[in-house]
């Protein structure tokens, strides 16, 4: 187990525009590349909650899991994988207004079976920083079409 904190990474969007995106569906979820053939099934309407399962690319290998993501907007979402590679693993992003940005701050404890602390600490900072690099380029599109 490895507590990872990844501060810092900033949205070219207003907080507004970053939950329109998260709640967008098609253009979210084509945005993250190592996931794939996801399935919504509502859990709670409030707080809302999601189960969420997929594929996701763990190395060269594609594995199923399941993942918990619990939202409360416009401050944060929380998110647990209940089955997979690193089953166990919880993590939140916490949103910050800073006027036509959104400061984004990440913080989890990640687990695995068979990767030893230092490497999963190494693969689960990639991880939070590839999330958010994916999303950059939808969340700011879809400012500029609010902007207009």
């Amino acid at each position: 187990m490895v507590f990872v904190r990844d501060e810092g990474a900033v949205f070219d969007a207003p907080v507004d525009v970053v939950w329109t995106y998260i709640f967008g569906g098609g253009a979210h979820d084509a945005a993250h590349h190592t996931t794939r053939g996801g399935k919504v099934t509502l859990v709670t309407k409030n707080p809302m909650a999601i189960l969420y399962r997929a594929e996701r690319k763990y190395g060269r290998e594609w594995k199923r899991e399941t993942m918990r993501i619990t939202f409360f907007p416009p401050v944060a979402a929380v998110q647990e994988l209940l089955t997979g590679p690193w089953a166990g693993s919880k993590w939140t992003y916490v949103y910050t207004p800073q006027g036509r940005r959104t400061r984004v701050d990440s913080y989890g404890e990640f687990k695995s079976r068979s990767i030893a602390s230092p490497r999963l600490k190494r693969l689960a900072t990639k991880f939070l920083a590839n999330e958010f690099r994916e999303d950059a380029p939808g969340v700011r599109a879809l400012a500029r079409t609010r902007r207009r």
